[in-house]
């Protein structure tokens, strides 16, 4: 696999947020969001076999490996390396946006789907596939990232209509602003998480290995 840094972190997303967490960032992406804030992981990387990967995720002996980008589904060895993973009893997170299909991914009760959903200042809300959204559980969950008006009536419209079985997590484009998109929350009585992007606000913006 194309691999574009391991490393060690706090889990700054989603319904696991302040875990301890090794990330496998892996190399290439079909999308480009006009917020991405790794485009580094474009094409940038070094080819790794599975081994290599697995023996580094173990030698920090940690619990939950968090499968990110780029766009990990993108390379299909990242289904083998969920396998493995799976089968050294780690909590395996897997985050991807919607425009690949999730029809391949295995059933495992330690395997958890973090789909980013993109709304439209992503430039890329038309790719997604909302078919995926029945193929999400109770282990999963389904995240916005919200910059304007336009993005949040998009979200809130997406989770009337497909009423998701998993966690629905709103965040702020940035990860700090928060308040704004809270408080239209309240008000519209939408059962969603607003959540920050907690390692912007321990390491700041640049940190984005």
């Amino acid at each position: 696999m194309k691999i574009y840094s391991i490393f060690l972190s706090i889990q700054g997303e989603g319904i696991t947020i302040g875990a301890p967490t090794v990330f496998i960032r892996t190399s290439g992406c079909p999308l480009r969001c006009t917020y991405c804030d790794t485009p580094q992981a474009f094409d940038k990387g070094e080819e790794m076999p599975l081994e290599d990967i697995i023996s580094r995720v173990e030698e920090y002996g940690v619990g939950t490996v968090c499968l990110t980008g780029g766009e990990p589904l993108a390379q299909k060895d990242s289904y083998r390396l969920i396998d493995r993973l799976l089968g050294k009893r780690h909590l395996v997170v897997v985050e991807t946006s919607g425009a690949i299909t999730l029809e391949e991914m295995p059933c495992d009760a330690n395997l958890s789907i973090s789909m980013d959903m993109k709304c439209p200042s992503s430039g890329e809300s038309s790719r997604m596939m909302f078919e995926n959204i029945e193929l999400l559980g109770p282990t999963d969950q389904l995240k916005f990232v919200i910059s304007d008006k336009r993005d949040y009536e998009f979200a809130k419209k997406v989770v009337t209509e497909h009423r998701p079985s998993c966690a629905v997590v709103f965040t702020p484009v940035g990860g700090k602003d928060l308040k704004d998109l809270a408080e239209k929350v309240l008000k519209d009585g939408i059962e969603v998480r607003v959540l920050p992007q907690l390692h912007k606000f321990i390491w700041g913006d640049s940190d984005n290995r």
